[in-house]
């Protein structure tokens, strides 16, 4: 077992400089979710064929089929056997199996029953895999796990070395390390533990990280549906507050005085009462998007998603002689604490120079409207799109999901992004044989 963080190397071309992956890859998805792994391998330009996908949810299959354009089955690990995976001729292919077995009974945010062997928790699926490996005449050359860092936390750490030691009898060398998605590019705060197992006497370093150079509001999108937007008590009794100490003067705009440059770092610009409706605490958290986004988790929609504070700056506005509104540009315009307070949605200035048909003008519009503030959750494809998972493909999973499966999933996967710098594009260029 070892915990690496000197010099990065690849899987791809240095596992000894002499060793290359030279044969095309089949991968094996383990608990695939909507397909990561393959989404980073694509991403890279491998040369690889979706060889096997083992998912016990419906939806997340669904999403895997509509974004790789396959036609897997729903599959329970329990069911399934080495056979049914068929890693043959390895002379002639080099199989990846990835197990980002479920994190359940891990995480602070699940119910921390543990992973042991035989105790039945969702956690404890892990041990399928010794099973399935165990059964195997031919094995995998590479193995990747993920999953939270608490699998080889105090609680867990015993079993996570009787796993280690199980891959190691088996002829796995092992290598693990926490890796942090902002310290990959993404503005997301999503540490999470990778092992790397080699069949053969290889060794693998990870990625060095990199500068993050975007903030959680380079995520956003430009135009968001008024449901995602909270009018309740506790939403406006945390901006009053805000706005009364000074953090959110309502008349500079730029917020110069509360926004200092910070590099991966959240920033909690407030949070809201969670006596009134007793939820989470930290659904209740409001962020600042000048930071990095929290860890996406599997909300499921009821308020449960990260909120964050937008600032709207209304504009004079004026009518034409149909008494239809102009002069819309690409401000969101909002009014907000106005007790009169009408809806004008876009059905009112279509066609008349609006910038977007979806904008939504929330409040009474007047000449001297101050600037206001509004909080709201994140949307599912902002979620997605922190998850480094793209537009197009968010569009596929979107076409047959829900939104509150879209939000499990984003929050039960991996960074995309993260997964690409274990994998490393400049040493995934397979040689071919000649």
């Amino acid at each position: 077992m070892e915990n690496i963080s000197e010099q990065q190397l690849t899987i791809f071309d240095e596992l000894y400089e002499e060793v290359k992956i030279t044969k095309p890859i089949r991968l094996i998805e383990l608990f695939a979710g909507y397909g990561s792994q393959a989404m980073a391998l694509e991403r890279l330009g491998a040369d690889f064929t979706h060889h096997k996908v083992i998912e016990f949810d419906r939806f997340a299959v669904n999403s895997y089929n509509a974004v790789h354009g396959t036609d897997f089955k729903v599959t329970d690990i329990r069911d399934i056997h080495a056979e049914d995976l068929e890693v043959t001729d390895t002379d002639k292919y080099c199989y990846i199996m990835t197990y980002s077995f479920p994190c359940t009974d891990l995480s602070v945010a699940g119910k921390m029953k543990g992973m042991k062997k035989g105790s039945g928790t969702r956690s404890g699926l892990l041990w399928e895999v010794e099973r399935l490996l165990k059964e195997m005449s031919e094995r995998p050359q590479i193995l990747l796990m993920e999953n939270v860092t608490q699998v080889h936390g105090k609680a867990n750490i015993e079993d996570f070395r009787q796993w280690i030691s199980f891959l190691e009898s088996i002829g796995y060398q092992n290598f693990w390390q926490d890796l942090n998605a902002k310290n990959y590019g993404v503005a997301q705060n999503r540490n999470r533990c990778f092992m790397i197992s080699l069949l053969g006497n290889y060794s693998y370093n990870f990625p060095h990280s990199i500068l993050l150079k975007k903030k959680l509001k380079d995520y956003l999108e430009d135009n968001v549906d008024e449901k995602y937007y909270i009018n309740n008590e506790k939403s406006d009794k945390l901006i009053k507050q805000l706005i009364d100490n000074g953090t959110l003067p309502q008349h500079n705009i730029g917020r110069q005085n509360h926004v200092a440059e910070f590099q991966n770092d959240i920033k909690i610009i407030g949070q809201m009462d969670n006596t009134i409706d007793h939820t989470f605490e930290s659904s209740n958290r409001v962020y600042d998007t000048d930071g990095v986004a929290p860890a996406m988790t599997t909300c499921g929609g009821g308020g449960l998603q990260p909120k964050i504070l937008e600032e709207q700056i209304p504009c004079k506005l004026n009518k034409d002689s149909e008494g239809h509104f102009v002069g819309l540009d690409n401000a969101k315009i909002c009014c907000i604490n106005t007790p009169t307070a009408s809806t004008i949605t876009s059905r009112y200035y279509k066609g008349i120079g609006a910038h977007n048909d979806n904008m939504c003008i929330v409040g009474q519009i007047s000449s001297n409207c101050s600037k206001q503030y509004r909080i709201r959750k994140l949307t599912p494809r902002e979620c997605g799109r922190l998850m480094s998972v793209s537009d197009e493909d968010i569009d596929k999973m979107a076409a047959v999901n829900s939104n509150t499966q879209l939000y499990k999933q984003f929050g039960n996967s991996i960074v995309v992004d993260v997964l690409c710098a274990i994998f490393k594009k400049q040493n995934i260029e397979q040689e071919k044989e000649k």
